[in-house]
């Protein structure tokens, strides 16, 4: 199946593989940033790629982080990524890549959920809470919460697994104060997001945030902002609580692969070409919502 799953540039250095994002060094103050079209799942890289993933990825961020900026400041230069790369190399870089700014990561998934889904269902029949947060009784299956609530995890290496964290427990890794920035500013961002998202018809349920401190001391939005990997976005016209709405995301691979008694260790089962399809199908389609 056609498809980007591992960047190899001959004119810039790799500083860096991610589960999605391949990094190379274009000096001291700047990288670039290459979305490829590989799917992590369960934070297992599956070995079949997405196809166009990583240029829809690239374009839904983008759109985001220009729709944003009031809210916070984000890592793109505004170079063009042809520029900094060779002629040959152009294949690899268009429509997927991005000139960014150097950053020092904050050390932090910046979770923001608006409404109970997922684990955090799970989590809430369980025990009436969602990483611990204390919720309302009575709440069924996507019902939207009270108010957004941040749920920050370890940004883990690949292959390893993120792992929720308390708000006190961020607080003792980055200092009480950057903590609380991080928390402001990543439910302002889904605050602003999801009153976008609902103007387009899209529900914006749960995101995930990553930020890094510039050199002026700036919390910098940072890697990807709102895309069908970092978030779940639900069509409001399907939507109905006490069920799970179909969405625009991974969601669809996530459902396949647990339909295959995988344990969600590596090697992922093969994903089907029909599998695969769809769910960049499903991408293209909250791209096509969010930016028409």
């Amino acid at each position: 199946m056609a498809g980007l799953t591992q960047s190899n540039l001959t004119s810039l250095k790799k500083i860096y593989s991610g589960k999605v994002r391949d990094l190379y060094e274009i000096d001291d103050r700047r990288m670039l940033m290459i979305a490829t079209d590989r799917l992590s799942a369960f934070d297992v890289i599956l070995n079949e790629p997405i196809p166009d993933k990583g240029k829809i990825l690239t374009a839904i961020s983008n759109f985001w982080f220009a729709k944003l900026a009031h809210v916070c400041p984000n890592h793109l230069t505004g170079e063009a990524p042809e520029s900094v790369v060779a002629a040959a190399d152009l294949p690899q870089v268009e429509g997927r890549a991005v000139v960014a700014k150097r950053l020092r990561p904050v050390p932090v998934e910046a979770i923001v959920r608006g409404y109970l889904a997922g684990s955090g269902w799970k989590e809430y029949r369980q025990h009436g809470t969602v990483c611990g947060i204390a919720l309302p009784a009575g709440l069924c299956e996507a019902d939207r919460l009270p108010e957004p609530i941040f749920t920050p995890s370890t940004k883990a290496a690949v292959g390893d697994h993120d792992e929720n964290i308390s708000f006190d427990e961020l607080a003792g890794r980055i200092g009480g104060e950057l903590a609380a920035q991080v928390r402001e500013t990543a439910i302002a961002l889904y605050r602003a997001a999801s009153e976008f998202a609902a103007e387009r018809g899209i529900i914006l349920a749960d995101t995930k945030f990553e930020f890094g401190i510039d050199e002026d001391g700036k919390l910098t939005l940072m890697d990807e902002a709102l895309t069908p990997d970092s978030s779940r976005f639900w069509p409001a016209d399907q939507y109905r609580p006490g069920s799970s709405p179909p969405s625009y995301d991974k969601q669809f691979v996530r459902d396949w692969l647990e339909t295959t008694g995988w344990n969600k260790q590596p090697p992922a089962p093969t994903l089907p070409d029909e599998v695969a399809e769809k769910t960049a199908a499903k991408y293209r389609e909250a791209l096509e919502k969010l930016t028409a």
